[in-house]
């Protein structure tokens, strides 16, 4: 957590005619220190942690802010659970998806990256952003019978 990344919350704050609160401030600070796949349940109990006063409206408002103001992608693992994860300071990645245990592997493949810009081109299309998830078994849930 550096004090820019106080400032740009600020700033994009200011710019909705909100203001940077002490929970807000905490809100981010934890949701920036920890490197997982968040819902805002547990950023909720992680954010408690810190400080019981904060509650979990709080948490909710503030992590839709933080995803609105670019420092959160929204991560869908296809399993009704609405989680986010760090966009900023963190390279562009993809993942992969276990349908069973919902493990998730984040891949970096230039290959690919490099195919979808292809693709995007063939069409006249210019990338602003994408996601890609892949979804499937991992190998540890292949070997086992399905429930």
């Amino acid at each position: 957590m550096t004090a820019s990344h106080h400032e740009m919350f600020q700033d994009y704050l200011a710019r909705k005619r909100l203001k940077m609160t002490p929970q807000r401030r905490a809100i981010l600070d934890v949701f920036l220190s920890v490197e997982e796949h968040l819902s805002s349940e547990e950023l909720y109990a992680k954010v408690k942690q810190v400080d019981p006063s904060i509650g979990q409206a709080t948490v909710y408002r503030t992590l839709k802010l933080l995803a609105d103001a670019g420092f959160a992608w929204v991560v869908d693992f296809n399993d009704g659970v609405t989680r986010y994860e760090h966009q900023v300071g963190h390279a562009h990645h993809d993942h992969l998806i276990c349908e069973r245990c919902r493990t998730n592997i984040e891949v970096v493949d230039p290959e690919i990256e490099r195919l979808q810009e292809d693709l995007a081109r063939r069409h006249g299309f210019v990338l602003t952003h994408h996601r890609m998830y892949l979804y499937g078994l991992c190998q540890d849930c292949r070997g086992k019978t399905a429930p």
